[in-house]
């Protein structure tokens, strides 16, 4: 079973940068996706960005042109380096792995505990 342990949120202001971290650990033979996450007081959970089996990228509309996901497979590590942040980027920032099926699904399947992100204007 994949576990991840995600890091590096904290308080920045408007304009500022973050890079947020996820570690991968028991990882076995498996193929993975991954992704970031985040959910913002009263509104539900939204993708943010996700890397596939190819390295390839997708991005919200919202975070287009400001953050960044990659993955470093020999490290077994995940990030996301956000820069020009807003306000309405807090939130709880959360990594995730969708096992591969041909095709990289909707829904992952491990979450990571999470790390907040503030941004303050």
């Amino acid at each position: 079973q994949v576990q991840l342990t995600d890091s590096g949120g904290g308080s920045v202001q408007t304009g500022g940068s973050l890079r947020l971290s996820c570690g991968v650990s028991g990882y076995i033979g498996r193929r993975y996706c991954m992704g970031w996450f985040r959910q913002a007081p009263g509104k539900e959970r939204e993708e943010v960005a996700r890397i596939d089996i190819n390295d390839k990228t997708t991005y919200a509309d919202s975070v287009k042109g400001r953050f960044t996901i990659s993955r470093a497979n020999a490290e077994n590590a995940l990030y996301l380096q956000m820069n020009d942040l807003k306000p309405e980027d807090t939130a709880v920032y959360y990594c995730a792995a969708l096992e591969y099926l041909g095709y990289c699904p909707r829904t992952p399947d491990v979450w990571g505990q999470g790390t907040q992100v503030t941004v303050s204007s």
